[in-house]
């Protein structure tokens, strides 16, 4: 049995284009492929749209969360390869690795959010929500490692077990998942750094290696260098759309919100950071504002004391009975803070940009409304409205459809179009997957699954955005609905179910000014 396209030629033309064969042309073929795309979809999505997993009405929420890095301020990517060249250096000068390494320059779009990192076998890769590792994104260093080689390495597997995959807090025994932003430099020095000895046929310890680079990039943090850099160029090249960080802030002090501010970063970077954004009033919006909590441990730990800063960053010794608002308090835990405040339940909502440190023990232990701030959004949003990958997604589809029929056909001829169409949506799959990423592909989905950075992102984010000024778009009454995707078992009934967040949000037209 022989399954073919329509052909919507005719006459001669359909002789010139097919000859006596009869089989489908690449014009019809690619006419085909564009009426299998729902006439109802609609390939404009908007990147300022929020994304609800819960429903959330925000005529409920009085009060008003932050965190500051990735949230209140957006960073340029320039700030990755400073990162980077420091931990190398350290590596070098620090931890005597080989000059060779500092060869070795930033590489932008290597790596990605949300990656996995087998520790002892110095692997990067993704993996999916099912805990299996997707084919054709597993690099030893910066090449490639073919999948039959990570299948003899895993025992004949792709899946990785629970035990030793990543803990709550992305941190496994074996394998560790990197979720922060500030990460991606920091995977790209360990891909570096392992390729140097793998190209040299140097003999190394991959665990050493991994703590080495770890503690390297820490030390930039530790030291005290990101801060230096940001705090002595605050303009374009570091902080992003400060203006719209004012302009947030504005509305909702105006709606009448309370606002507060948890942060790990210290209050002097901080200060000149708001200072640039919203003025040097900045505190005037806050009614609480707490730096170097230390999270995720601020909200687990019930022991460490808030302690008052002077104005000029020093330490207070007397006690804490109250937060007040203009003053900044140092460290403290979440409980302290619930009782001081009495600000409980679905009536905060707190942003942040990282799932484990900012948002999955608020919603989890203390019922919080969360938000998360993920900037890949607006770039991911842009690829997938394009014609591209719109007509690459729709026809994989059609083909995955085709095939589940075709197998029961089991004539030859039925199963060398089986393999022909499971070689072409093979195709379909890398060229999607490079779109967004050539080594590892989109942040959100595997080949068909949702990533595990994805199903950590739906089970602790109520809403999830690209940045803090989406808020813009909606009114303070307004109500986000979680779109109901069909289940595998079931048949989608309405129109909204073909795509999200292409529709206009109801107040874009404030974004105009601003941007």
């Amino acid at each position: 049995m022989h399954i073919a396209l329509i052909c919507s030629c005719s006459g001669a033309e359909s002789e010139e284009n097919h000859g006596l064969g009869g089989s489908a042309c690449a014009a019809c073929e690619n006419k085909n492929k564009a009426y299998l795309i729902p006439p109802g979809a609609c390939g404009i999505l908007n990147p300022s749209t929020i994304y609800a997993n819960n429903e959330v009405s925000l005529a409920e929420v009085d009060i008003y969360g932050f965190d500051y890095d990735y949230t209140l301020a957006l960073y340029s990517n320039a700030l990755h390869s400073m990162i980077y060249n420091a931990a190398r250096g350290f590596l070098v000068d620090h931890f005597k690795y080989p000059q060779g390494i500092r060869k070795y320059e930033y590489i932008p779009n290597f790596a990605a959010r949300g990656l996995h990192y087998d520790i002892q076998k110095g692997l990067l890769m993704k993996i999916d929500a099912f805990h299996y590792i997707q084919p054709g994104t597993v690099y030893r260093g910066l090449s490639p490692v073919p999948d039959e080689e990570v299948l003899e390495l895993y025992g004949g597997t792709f899946h990785i077990p629970l035990e030793q995959d990543s803990g709550f807090y992305g941190k496994g025994p074996r394998v560790k998942q990197f979720m922060d932003i500030f990460s991606i430099p920091e995977m790209t020095l360990m891909a570096v750094a392992n390729d140097f000895f793998i190209t040299n046929n140097i003999d190394y310890d991959p665990v050493h290696l991994y703590k080495d680079v770890t503690e390297a990039v820490g030390m930039v943090h530790l030291k005290g260098y990101m801060y230096k850099w940001i705090m002595q160029d605050l303009g374009k090249k570091y902080i992003l759309r400060g203006e719209e960080t004012d302009a947030v802030l504005h509305k909702l002090v105006d709606q009448g919100k309370k606002l507060f501010l948890i942060t790990n970063s210290p209050f002097a970077f901080v200060d000149k950071g708001m200072t640039h954004m919203v003025g040097k009033n900045w505190r005037e919006f806050f009614d609480v504002v707490i730096v170097q909590a230390d999270k995720p441990h601020f909200f687990t730990d019930c022991v460490k004391p808030f302690r008052r800063l002077d104005c000029d960053g020093a330490l207070r010794w007397d006690k804490i009975k109250s937060l007040e608002k203009g003053q900044i308090y140092k460290q403290g835990n979440l409980f302290d803070f619930l009782k001081l405040t009495g600000w409980r339940g679905t009536k905060v909502l707190y942003f942040g940009d990282h799932l484990y440190s900012d948002l999955a023990d608020l919603t989890l232990r203390h019922g919080w409304r969360t938000a998360a701030i993920v900037p890949e959004l607006e770039q991911e949003t842009k690829i997938v409205s394009t014609s591209r990958y719109s007509t690459s997604l729709t026809w994989m589809q059609a083909l995955t459809g085709l095939l589940e029929q075709l197998q029961t056909h089991q004539d030859p001829a039925s199963k060398e179009v089986f393999q022909e169409w499971k070689k072409e949506r093979e195709e379909l799959r890398i060229i999607a997957k490079n779109l967004f990423n050539p080594q590892f592909g989109s942040i959100f989905r595997t080949c068909h699954n949702p990533t595990y950075f994805s199903r950590r992102l739906c089970r602790f984010s109520d809403l999830y955005m690209a940045s803090l000024s989406c808020l813009l778009n909606y009114d303070s009454n307004f109500t986000f609905y979680p779109r109901r995707t069909p289940l595998q078992h079931e048949a989608p009934l309405w129109m909204d179910q073909l795509c999200t967040g292409c529709r206009k949000t109801p107040h874009l037209e404030e974004m105009s000014t601003i941007r």
